[in-house]
């Protein structure tokens, strides 16, 4: 089964990268990765403090769901969850939260990053704030709101009062953790094999270009039949330690998280559930999963979409999240072990992309609404490509350990490529930060077509080279 970097993106990597100009509404960057000055905190003066919070931040009944594209809530499965952990030290706090909605993007993701930096005592570049992508779970763009009002069309991709009293408590708890936060004297880190779950969405014919899109799920023989193609097979994990106390347990999984959808009925999906065994058999600990780079991943290959799937999709992913925290290995930290850098990019919006065109479909009322949300989206991209706005990628370094922070739905090739950056190193990679540009393919996924270089990626094919480059500099 093929498990592979693409050649042109394994010569990227050795590419030097280039800084940018201020990013999105933000304090503006030096020419490097930027290391905050010292900053005293209490309980980690010495060395590191960990803080944990999780809130509740499930719909009400009716509120949209999956940006508009799915009926809207008519039942709680079960909870969505907000969790996440402060690192304070004699830096700037650093906060990375892991929310249970299928995106967060403009104008949401920087009211997301303001009020946990505010929450937390620290800039907003210090603050990682990824979605998991359930598409029974709400979004989150108040940018796109506010042109939906416009047009008659307001609350239509999601609820923004929710999604505000949703920031506020999340917000609260970010607070209330900071005070709370306990030393952590060492790390665990793990690494475990996914068995039966991912497998490569995009199916290639004999011409090398996409022949079938294999979705979260299909019954077609021949999708099943396939390889399952480039994926990371592999879920990481970075426990925190107080001593012989655990505190919290953050993994990572690059997939889409879906195994059925679009009946109304609210879930944080095998994922959430998966982290609920987990809940179970270690109530002392905080789980906190993160979505890898999964733009091009699904569990299509393995999952026929029945509802029983989801149970048999979570008991797998955690027999991968427990034989990580089982087989652990142990590594001291102390404070000249910590280091966060940022990297501010502007990447390239598609050349499909234009005011007028969409403008023209939002004000057709002819038109179906999810059609004039999706311009809604992309108008709001576009308008912050235009007016100079960088997306800010960062990494945390914990001593072998690199958290590496991304946007979009991220094609598994950029985690591949930022793993082998610091093949030493125990890497792990969070996408579906900023969702405002939608999916982020390879220069060559724009050439072979398919469903996710199609009118859902607001990119073009020049991102990949800006992308590699950053990450090239984050990890050097």
């Amino acid at each position: 089964m093929a498990r592979i970097i693409p050649m042109l993106v394994l010569a990227a990597c050795t590419a030097a990268a280039v800084a940018g100009p201020p990013p999105h509404g933000e304090r503006p960057h030096g020419e490097r990765p930027q290391v905050s000055p010292p900053h005293s905190e209490p309980h980690a003066a010495a060395g590191l403090a960990v803080g944990t919070f999780s809130v509740d931040v499930t719909p009400p009944l009716g509120t949209p769901l999956c940006d508009g594209l799915v009926p809207p809530a008519a039942e709680i499965v079960d909870p969505l969850l907000a969790r996440g952990v402060v690192l304070l030290s004699s830096q700037a706090p650093i906060v990375l939260c892991a929310v249970d909605w299928v995106g967060i993007g403009n104008g949401g993701y920087t009211a997301w990053r303001h009020a946990l930096a505010e929450a937390a005592g620290t800039t907003p570049d210090r603050v990682a704030v990824h979605a998991l992508h359930q598409h029974d779970a709400p979004g989150c763009d108040f940018d796109a709101e506010m042109i939906l009002q416009q047009v008659g069309l307001g609350g239509a991709e999601f609820s923004p009062a929710f999604a505000r009293q949703a920031i506020d408590r999340v917000a609260a708890a970010v607070s209330e953790a900071r005070r709370n936060a306990r030393p952590c004297s060492h790390l665990g880190l793990g690494t475990a094999r996914v068995e039966r779950v991912a497998s490569n969405r995009r199916i290639l014919g004999p011409d090398g270009k996409v022949k079938i899109v294999r979705f979260s799920s299909t019954t077609i023989p021949e999708a099943i039949e396939a390889p399952e193609g480039v994926i990371d097979p592999d879920l990481q994990l970075v426990a925190f330690f107080d001593g012989e106390q655990p505190l919290a347990a953050l993994t990572y999984y690059a997939t889409h998280p879906q195994s059925y959808y679009g009946k109304g009925g609210v879930s944080a999906d095998f994922p959430g559930l998966a982290r609920a065994q987990r809940d179970a058999e270690l109530p002392e600990v905080l789980h906190v999963h993160f979505n890898g780079a999964g733009g091009n991943v699904a569990a299509g290959k393995y999952n026929d979409g029945s509802p029983d799937n989801r149970a048999r999709l979570a008991e797998r992913l955690a027999a991968a999240m427990r034989q990580a925290w089982q087989t652990q290995r142990r590594v001291a930290l102390n404070g000249a072990d910590i280091e966060w850098r940022v990297r501010p990019v502007a990447l390239p919006p598609s050349a499909s992309l234009t005011e007028a065109g969409l403008l023209a479909v939002l004000e057709d009322a002819t038109l179906p609404r999810i059609q004039r949300i999706q311009a809604a989206r992309a108008l709001a991209w576009l308008r912050r490509c235009q007016a100079g706005d960088k997306i800010e990628l960062s990494a945390l370094r914990l001593g072998p350990v690199w958290l590496v922070h991304l946007p979009g739905e991220l094609f598994v090739e950029y985690q591949l490529a930022a793993r082998a950056m610091r093949a030493q190193d125990h890497v792990c990679v969070a996408a579906y930060g900023d969702y405002g540009p939608g999916y982020i393919g390879t220069a060559v996924a724009y050439e072979q077509g398919g469903y996710e270089t199609g009118p859902v990626s607001r990119v073009a094919p020049q991102v990949e080279g800006v992308l590699i480059e950053a990450l090239q500099e984050l990890l050097r």
